[in-house]
């Protein structure tokens, strides 16, 4: 998962977590070239909420052209890359975006995210690594570093890593939905369980949960429970008919890929 940096439009734009505002009128701009910049920002980040990956691509581009060593814009472009599958373009972005500004997180965070995509699990935890030493209350670095040793099968320290974020951040839905899947891996069937209603229980509406639950329950022989489920899961999100997305993208640990796929032959 990748956090996306909404921006502050001042002399630069800015990393933060807040909705972009109008801040004072960076120097050397005309009132004109002020609004245009807004507006631009706007439209990319209009054009993200609504999926159009390919036009905020766009617009942070000509953010780009008019502040070249803008270390926000370009991270946010990598983003956009990174939803078209531009891995390589977006790390291009993302080193950047650190060279211009190296103590800021958002940059190592999401290039460790475009690294990943490439199976560089090593590359991906230093970058990590990197943002928990600039923050290390950082809740989805430790989340991302789990993914990361999980593609590395260090199924351990992934738990202990989701298990830190969900300290840090108790509402973080998906890095307490990857502890119960990572603990399923490792034979802790029970505690995956319990963890996993848990979570559906608090987000009847995640569809990551409910496809979990259809699989590890038609496994217990709890079938009816678990075709309630998985009609509640594919009516939410239709991807998890897809193994194929389920593994390699989603990317579920080997053990839960293997049990939703016998459910989806079997039942």
């Amino acid at each position: 998962m990748i956090r996306l940096i909404l921006i502050l439009l001042s002399v630069w734009l800015v990393f933060s977590s807040a909705v972009p505002v109008m801040a004072s009128q960076p120097p050397n701009l005309t009132p004109e070239q002020f609004q245009q910049l807004d507006e631009l920002a706007q439209k990319a980040l209009s054009a993200t909420e609504s999926g159009d990956f390919a036009i905020a691509e766009t617009y942070w581009t000509q953010i780009i052209e008019k502040f070249p060593d803008n270390p926000a814009a370009l991270s946010n472009r990598g983003n956009a890359r990174v939803s078209q599958n531009k891995l390589e373009a977006a790390i291009a972005d993302y080193n950047e975006a650190i060279e211009l500004a190296p103590s800021a997180t958002d940059p190592y965070l999401n290039r460790g995210a475009a690294l990943e995509g490439l199976g560089k699990w090593e590359e991906a935890i230093a970058d990590y690594n990197h943002v928990l030493e600039l923050d290390p209350n950082d809740a989805m670095a430790y989340n991302n570093r789990g993914n990361a040793e999980a593609g590395l099968g260090k199924w351990e320290e992934a738990i202990a890593d989701y298990h830190k974020s969900t300290e840090i951040a108790p509402n973080f839905a998906f890095a307490r939905a990857n502890y119960a899947l990572a603990l399923y891996q490792t034979g802790k069937t029970a505690e995956a369980i319990r963890t996993m209603r848990n979570i559906v229980r608090k987000y009847p509406s995640f569809a990551d949960m409910r496809a979990a639950l259809t699989a590890v329950l038609w496994e217990q022989g709890k079938h009816g429970e678990a075709e309630s489920n998985w009609v509640a899961a594919v009516g939410l999100d239709q991807r998890y008919k897809d193994i194929n997305w389920v593994a390699h993208v989603r990317r579920w640990p080997p053990l839960m890929v293997a049990a939703l796929e016998k459910f989806q032959e079997l039942k």
